[in-house]
Parts: structure tokens; sequence; C-alpha cells
């Protein structure tokens, strides 16, 4: 038997020598220049930075290319049904606690068939990172239009246009009373490294947004803030206790207006850095942390990065787990055997 020490020890000596390498696995086929390798790399340091050992890593996916990512880990891994990698990836936590779990699901697999599935994981709170990767098109079946793709996008399968509006990840999650919402472009791979460890700390449901190119089916998706000269202009690095303000030399800011946000330049008639609002990723009123992920640039804004909302609540495997330890306090049973027993018994001969 390993005693507790030694088990510690073990444990600690796993944590020290993990580095991304430890996280690798074969070798990744998808398109070259498609964001999924670049957030792989950026799974896998985060992965090593957090320190949680393989062994006690589960990364679960649905279908799409992005779903083929746990063929690269060198972890617990699975590739699951179309859309179902939530109800996998919560039967997994619930029944190991310790597990850390990480869900990849596509904008398709994530938010079409697997719809349902991610708004209930978010309602119940499940201790489980979801991450969406988000390039507004469905590439593995050739090129048809998401939940996510804009209004009058063209493709195989609206070659005149879409007549729908998308879903917007954050409306969904924040209507689903979710507690944690960020969101990294995939390029920006030490940003997005940031957003994972938060990600995985946060103790419940987290969703994280990574915005991608398909470079086959919609190259150029997120052009405005796909390069790092490009987010110095149309983007806004969001962090708790920090003053919402962006530009190539921090020169605008976000103020509110009514109950709307108005950009302003820092400066200008009279507003000083102390009119800038302070973001509040902690508080549980969601409304002005909706207003942020909702910014874009076609409106006038700055897209927001960052960890948008994190809120602490009970999580659904805690409470599930608790419940079942007092139930069997209760009981006069504690296994198969004594249940059998618990019944008028009699012996036949």
């Amino acid at each position: 038997m390993i005693t507790d020490s030694i088990q510690n020890n073990m444990t600690s000596s796993r944590q020290d020598c993990l580095s991304e390498a430890s996280f690798k696995k074969g070798r990744p086929r998808w398109c070259p220049g498609c964001g999924d390798h670049s957030f792989l790399a950026s799974l896998q340091k985060a992965m090593a930075e957090i320190g949680v050992p393989t062994c006690d890593t589960a990364v679960i996916s649905g279908i799409g290319c992005s779903s083929r990512l746990p063929y690269y880990m060198n972890t617990y891994a699975m590739q699951t049904v179309h859309g179902r990698a939530a109800a996998i990836a919560t039967g997994a936590k619930v029944v190991n606690p310790k597990l850390a779990v990480w869900q990849i699901s596509g904008d398709g697999d994530g938010l079409a068939i697997g719809g349902n599935h991610f708004i209930h994981a978010n309602r119940r709170n499940i201790d489980i990172n979801m991450i969406l990767l988000n390039n507004r098109i469905y590439g593995l079946t050739k090129g048809q239009y998401s939940p996510t793709s804009p209004r009058g996008f063209v493709s195989k399968s609206s070659p005149y246009g879409t007549v729908e509006d998308p879903f917007r990840p954050a409306e969904l999650c924040f209507g689903a009373r979710g507690h944690f919402f960020a969101r990294a472009v995939a390029s920006d791979t030490h940003h997005t490294v940031d957003v994972l460890k938060a990600a995985y700390y946060h103790k419940g449901s987290s969703v994280v947004e990574i915005l991608q190119n398909c470079m086959i089916f919609n190259n150029g998706a997120y052009a405005p803030i796909y390069t790092s000269d490009g987010r110095k202009k149309n983007a806004i690095y969001v962090e708790h206790g920090k003053p919402l303000v962006f530009g190539e030399h921090n020169e605008f800011g976000l103020m509110q207006e009514g109950f709307g946000l108005k950009v302003v330049r820092i400066g200008e008639n009279g507003v000083t850095l102390d009119d800038i609002l302070v973001h509040d990723a902690h508080c549980e009123d969601n409304t002005l942390q909706m207003k942020l992920a909702m910014m874009d640039n076609e409106h006038g804004f700055p897209v927001a990065l960052g960890v948008i909302r994190d809120v602490q609540a009970p999580t659904y495997d805690e409470a599930v787990n608790a419940q079942i330890e007092e139930v069997k306090q209760k009981k006069s049973y504690h296994n198969f055997m004594e249940l059998l027993e618990t019944n008028d018994i009699w012996e036949v001969k």
C-alpha cells in the first residue's frame, strides 16, 4: 500500500517535472495555418504551468476539426459523438471529482446539436472547462454555415447568404446563468495561456471562447484582431480591477452612457482616467459584463478579450457528492449485500 506521504511526494515530483512536452502526443493533422495548432500549443503550455499530472487530466471532445484535439494530448482523452462532449465531461467529473476535465468543442458541435448540453452545463455549474473554438463555419463537413455565422454569410449551404441571426456564445452563457466567461484569439498564444489558467482555477463551469480563422472555408473571419497590431487598435484586454482602456497608447477608454457604453478619448472634452470604467469581473450582476462581451468592431467598439465574468457559486459535482455522503449516513446499508439483508430473509433447504 502507498502511504499518503509517499503518494503526495510522487504527485509533487510529477508536477515538478511537467513540461509542455509532457502533454504532447502524435502529430496534429490540421490544415497549415489553422488556429487549432496555436490553441493546442497554448493548452499544453497552460496545463504544464497549472501542474496537474497527466494521469489526473481528461480532455473530452465532440465531432469536428477541433474535436480531433484529444488525439494529440498525452492525458486521458476521449472523442465522443456529435454534440455530446458536455454530457460525457459531466459524468467524468461527477464520478471522479479530482479529475481536471477539459471539454473541447467547435461552434457547430457545441452550439448546434450540442446547444442544450452547453446551456445546461452552465446552468448546473459543473466544474469543467468548456472551450469553444469558434471559426463561424463547419470546417470538417466542408464549409456549411454554423450557428455563429453572421447574417448574410455566403457558404456552401447558404449560397445567397444566410437569412438568420447567429448565436453569440457570451449571450448564451450569461442567459444560462453561467458564472465564468472569457475570450481569447488563437494567434495570441501568451494571452490564451493566461485565460486558460484562469478558467482552470475557477470553481464551476468555465466557458472560454477562442476566436480563430478556418484557413480553407472562412479565412479572415477575425481579421481585424488576428494580428498583434490589429488587437492594439481593435480589441480591449479586460482585467479585473483595471480601467477599461485600449488603443495603441491606451488613449481610448470606455464610459457608461445610460444603460450602455461609449468610447471616449482620454484627455479630450475634460475626460480623465478617473472617468473610465473599472472592470469588475466578480460582480454578480452581469449587466456591464454582458455589455462588454457583446461589443464588436462593426458598431464602433473594440472586441473584449480576457476574463469578462468570474463569479463563485456552488458547483453541481460537489453538491451531488455531498448529497450522496449525507444520504449514506442516514441509511442502514452501505453496500449491495447490506441492502439485501435489510429485507426479510429466509433460507430454502
